[in-house]
């Protein structure tokens, strides 16, 4: 991760499976791992936190957010946002809602559609919309018309 600016956004993952590689791919950044960076050994500053909508990402998630709260994390850190990306296609039932409803109420929160084609290792014909005001958001907008779209 040496030689990497810590301006750049760090991707961590709240998880196994998160999602992380895919939004390196499309959005540019720092895949951090499961850990969060070290602004003071020259690792991004700024980080998203991505996890899965199911119980379990959901669970890990809030125990990174905790961990973040009670000081278990490098100083510095700047948390943009929480990136929750669907576990599978459809609605979320009501008791992920509640807990995403959880999340939100400590951290700004933005969610992701199910994307058929990341589950085969692939990008899809056409990136949904919610990539791009991510992409925004964490100052990678204009990589989204370089990596794909169409």
């Amino acid at each position: 991760m040496r030689g990497r600016t810590r301006d750049e956004v760090g991707w961590v993952k709240a998880h196994g499976g998160a999602g992380v590689t895919s939004l390196v791919e499309v959005l540019g950044g720092v895949d951090v791992g499961v850990r969060w960076p070290d602004p003071g050994r020259g690792e991004p500053r700024r980080v998203v936190l991505v996890g899965r909508t199911s119980a379990n990402g959901l669970r890990s998630v809030s125990q990174a957010l905790r961990a973040l709260e009670e000081g278990h994390a490098p100083r510095g850190l700047d948390l943009v946002c929480v990136v929750l990306v669907a576990d599978a296609p459809g609605l979320l039932p009501l008791a992920l809602l509640r807990r995403i409803r959880i999340v939100r109420s400590v951290a700004r929160v933005h969610r992701l559609p199910w994307i058929p084609a990341w589950r085969e290792g692939g990008q899809p014909r056409r990136l949904p919309a919610q990539l791009d005001r991510l992409g925004a958001l964490v100052g990678a907008g204009a990589d989204t018309e370089r990596r794909g779209r169409r």
